[in-house]
This record gives structure tokens, C-alpha cells and sequence, in this order.
């Protein structure tokens, strides 16, 4: 009876090119900073721990510092990454023409109650959080995170703009001024939606800005 005479040496090797190792170790690093995003909009950027952001995305340990230098870099990434994904979301309802601009900004604030609500309260604004958490503490940060809020203000700013001049909202309205009141008091109200859970605060703040403030 014939015997196979393929033993294991005789076996074609699996050859692994350096365009899909890169392309693993980027997916890696790409999984790693969005569990980031994660544990740092649920817990803070201090208390979220490498191993267990280690075990989350499933990578080895000593993996992390193959990606990054430091916690430090690391926390950079997130923000970073944070910071494109929230310009996305504000972009997509702050630039729909076909919608008027107040009522964009209305739908943003929807969007953002129904996200809070869909994790039952326990993650906020990872900019709002590590704001509290690491501006006292760390300079990089504190501007890094300044900065983003600044641009949101910017894009807000905008928005509010468009509707002065479609006559939607009174010419005596300062666009800027209004859209770092709308941050400044946004903000405040996740925080005590997280607290509170309950989307009352953030409701509670639009009924006010949306009704009295913009009159």
C-alpha cells in the first residue's frame, strides 16, 4: 500500500510578505487605540490599565510598547483618533444643507442623548473626561484636548453663522460667543448625565439653549 512521502520538511512554507506584516501590525495598532477610546470615555485615561487593554483587544503582552514609545504617546493617539472621529460625526450633521442650521445642531444633540443612553450612561466625552482628569497634570494634554474643543467651537461657530445670515436667528447673536456657550454648558450637562444617569441634564440644557438662549 502506497505511503504518502510528504513529511512536514516536505511541506511548501507559508510565506508572509512585508506588506501584509505591516499591514497586521497596523490593524493592531489601529484595534489597540480604539479600545483605548473606549476605556478612557468608561474609566479615565489614568486607570485604564495596559494589561487590560492588552486582553481587550486579544494583542501579546509586550506588544503595546512595539506601537508605542510611552502611556504618554499612546494617550496622544487616542485623542487624536477621538478628535477625527468626532470632527466626522459633527461634520455630518452640521453640513447637511438640506437641513436648516439650527435644526442640525438639534440633531447632533438627539444623536449624542440616544449614544449616551445606548451605553447606559457609562461613557461621556472623551475630551470632557480627560479634560477633568489630566489637565492639572500634564501640559501635552491640556492643550491637546484644548485644542479639539476649540475646533469644535470653530465648526459650531459656523453653523451658527449660517443661521444669522438665513435669518433664522437674530443678528444680535455673536456666533462665537453662542457656540463657546453651547461647549461650555454641553459638556457640563454629559458630565451630569454620567452622574445622574439620565439624559435630564443634556435635555434640560437643549430645552434652555434652544428655547431661551437663541430667541
Amino acid at each position: 500500500m502506497p505511503t504518502s512521502t510528504n513529511s512536514p520538511i516536505d511541506q511548501p512554507s507559508i510565506r508572509v510578505s512585508h506588506k501584509e506584516r505591516a499591514a497586521v501590525r497596523r490593524d493592531t495598532k489601529t484595534e489597540l487605540v480604539r479600545c483605548g477610546v473606549e476605556l478612557c470615555t468608561e474609566k479615565g485615561f489614568q486607570v485604564s490599565g495596559i494589561n487590560d487593554l492588552l486582553q481587550r483587544v486579544g494583542a501579546p503582552k509586550g506588544s503595546f510598547y512595539h506601537h508605542f514609545a510611552s502611556k504618554h504617546e499612546f494617550g496622544e493617539a487616542v485623542i487624536d483618533a477621538y478628535a477625527e472621529y468626532f470632527a466626522r460625526k459633527l461634520n455630518r450633521h452640521l453640513d447637511d444643507c438640506t437641513r436648516k442650521p439650527l435644526t442640525r445642531l438639534a440633531d447632533f444633540v438627539d444623536e449624542a442623548q440616544r449614544g449616551m443612553a445606548k451605553f447606559d450612561y457609562k461613557r461621556g466625552c472623551l475630551v470632557g473626561n480627560l479634560g477633568q482628569e489630566l489637565s492639572g497634570l500634564d501640559e501635552d494634554f491640556r492643550t491637546r484636548l484644548e485644542s479639539v474643543l476649540c475646533s469644535w467651537e470653530r465648526k459650531t461657530a459656523e453653523c451658527l453663522r449660517e443661521a444669522v445670515e438665513s435669518g433664522d436667528l437674530s443678528t444680535a447673536h455673536d456666533p462665537v460667543l453662542l457656540a463657546n456657550f453651547f461647549w461650555t454648558g454641553w459638556e457640563g450637562a454629559i458630565l451630569r448625565a454620567k452622574l445622574t444617569k439620565s439624559a435630564a441634564p443634556m435635555q434640560l440644557f437643549a430645552d434652555i439653549f434652544f428655547g431661551k438662549v437663541l430667541r
